[in-house]
């Protein structure tokens, strides 16, 4: 089994980019050539991540024992995929008629697995020619107290000349389950032609009427119409009050000393010599910077790939293509946490860089590891082999962090030096009194409001793909949904970061970086309504494993959304207070 699993370091990028660019194999038959019959994992049908391995229930194999190929991905490990080879002796073109396979005879302790598999709706997935079937273990009487099991599987395979382009399965032959009986497993292979281009094979799978909808295109257009609102609003306002800012302060330059203490000074202005000041904590914020660059990057390359290469349509090839690219993309965490952190004076820039490279996949790997003893006590498919847990350590040690390195160096030498448009003070301002709308907390949980709103609906879809048994393959609308979800996060925080700085409170830093994060704590909270109201999940594994792995996707989602907040941000302020002459 480690043997299987293992992943060698020297073959590491490989294996991931050919789950992202290649299938099993090359997907054309010679007629009579072996056609492979994988059995995956079973699990509740109302748990879709509670899996586990086919033959963990008690079924039988066929005869055949060997097979020409065998092929496994990075991506696949860690998603819990456990193909096994069926036994079933399956060949291009050559139909099989129903034929027994194997025979089970019913012990007491079979006999229970299977009766708590068909009461808790057990299902199956198979694939063949990386196409997936499903299907269901049994099936409970009319008086809830028999419980039946499907002992025939009709295949029917249909093929385009060389290439397979479409399958299906069917259950027949319902069998009443009871203690020593002996129970007759069958199948039958029928072989047809089809008219489905093999370039359009996997669309069957797709649900557009869901994804399609008219109200997710509606919901396109409404977030597109309050970006367009947003940004006008938030022009027409900040040009209106800054030049009248503008006039305020050109008024007081023309004023001498004596006028200008007498009169009454207020606004942002007054903080001009506190807000180029370091922010607090600034090896943890810089690194957090530098985390958000690098995973808004991944998100841009991988959504742009899965467009480009439908890599939706392979198992793991998704995973596999993010693993690839949030390591290749390492020197953008490097470069901008570094050159933050070197403007903002900060002298241990190698624990910042450290910190910067694992603060995210140590996030990640404690979650997984967590959930992985929970995956192992359960014995399902989820636990993730040793071999895989030492390959992406080992891609964080000897290729992350090296590149973050790379990207830190640069970013001191390129973008590294001191440049604010005004003077530091020595002795800091204090902060005067202000309303409670204008602190800095309220601000934090109110910035997150509208960026929520613009992807609301989008939430649902992808919810409901990685919960429900839908696969989302609209990546057009999610990449037009993340360009939204940034407009909206940089209008909104440069509107929260102008009412703090006109409050005379010029810890902007902080309150712009978690305003815009605050956007991710409002989808965990809709987590919990989807939970409760839209699935139903149960039981322990699949609890821990949803709100788990829902955590890790907020966490993920409010350091970006800080990130580029903060950048808005910080070309806002940094504007406002070039143009204002200081004294």
């Amino acid at each position: 089994m480690m043997s299987r699993h293992y992943v060698g370091l020297s073959l590491l990028f490989i294996l991931a980019l050919q789950g992202s660019i290649a299938d099993e194999h090359d997907h054309i038959y010679k007629d009579a050539e072996e056609v492979v019959l994988w059995m995956n994992t079973v699990g509740p049908y109302h748990n879709r991540q509670e899996t586990y391995n086919y033959y963990s229930l008690p079924f039988c194999r066929g005869e055949k024992r060997t097979i020409s190929h065998y092929h496994e991905t990075l991506g696949e490990n860690i998603q819990g995929v456990e193909l096994e080879f069926s036994g079933l002796e399956i060949s291009f073109k050559v139909n099989v008629p129903p034929t027994k396979y194997c025979e089970l005879s019913l012990t007491q302790e079979n006999y229970e697995a299977l009766v708590y598999a068909v009461r808790n709706h057990y299902w199956y997935q198979m694939y063949i020619d990386d196409l997936p079937l499903w299907g269901i273990v049994g099936d409970i009487g009319e008086t809830g107290e028999e419980y039946y099991i499907w002992t025939h599987k009709k295949i029917e395979i249909g093929h385009s000349a060389t290439q397979i382009v479409d399958v299906n399965l069917t259950s027949e032959s319902k069998v009443k389950l009871s203690p020593n009986a002996k129970i007759v497993f069958t199948y039958e292979v029928k072989w047809k032609d089809s008219a489905v281009p093999f370039e359009k094979r996997y669309e069957k799978y797709l649900d557009p009427s869901f994804f399609q909808h008219r109200i997710h295109w509606f919901s396109i257009f409404n977030s597109f119409m309050m970006v367009i609102f947003l940004v006008g609003l938030v022009s027409m306002i900040l040009m209106r009050t800054l030049r009248k800012d503008y006039a305020r302060y050109s008024k007081d330059d023309e004023l001498d000393d004596m006028e200008r203490d007498l009169g009454d000074e207020y606004g942002w202005k007054q903080v001009h010599g506190d807000v180029f000041r370091p922010a607090s904590h600034r090896l943890l914020f810089c690194s957090l910077i530098g985390t958000g660059y690098h995973l808004a990057l991944v998100a841009c390359v991988v959504i742009l790939f899965t467009i480009m290469g439908d890599l939706y349509t392979g198992r793991g090839s998704i995973l596999s293509a993010t693993i690839f690219v949030y390591a290749a993309c390492a020197p953008a965490n490097g470069f901008f946490g570094g050159a933050l952190y070197s403007r903002q004076g900060g002298r241990m820039w190698i624990r910042q860089m450290v910190v910067g490279a694992v603060l995210f996949p140590s996030l990640v790997c404690g979650m997984a590891f967590l959930i992985n003893f929970i995956a192992i006590y359960y014995h399902a498919s989820r636990a993730i082999p040793f071999g895989t847990m030492v390959a992406v350590a080992c891609i964080v040690i000897f290729v992350i962090l090296p590149l973050n390195l790379v990207g830190t160096v640069l970013g001191r030498n390129l973008s590294g030096t001191p440049n604010a448009p005004c003077r530091v003070n020595t002795v800091p301002r204090p902060i005067p009194e202000k309303k409670w709308f204008m602190e800095p907390a309220v601000i934090v949980c109110l910035g997150g409001v509208l960026p929520f709103g613009s992807i609301f609906i989008e939430m649902y879809f992808i919810f409901t793909s990685f919960w429900a048994y839908k696969i989302y393959y609209v990546f057009g609308f999610m990449l037009l949904v993340f360009f939204i979800l940034i407009t909206v996060t940089i209008c909104v925080t440069i509107v929260c970061t102008y009412f703090l700085l006109n409050a005379e409170d010029y810890r902007w830093q902080w309150t712009s970086f978690l305003s815009a994060a605050s956007t991710a704590g409002y989808v965990y909270m809709y987590s919990f309504y989807y939970y409760f109201f839209k699935t139903k999940m149960y039981g322990l594994f699949q609890t821990t494993f949803y709100f788990g792995y829902m955590g890790l996707f907020s966490i993920g989602l409010g350091i970006l959304c800080g990130t580029l907040g903060y950048a808005g941000s910080s070309i806002f302020v940094r504007k406002i207070y070039s143009t204002v002459k200081i004294d």
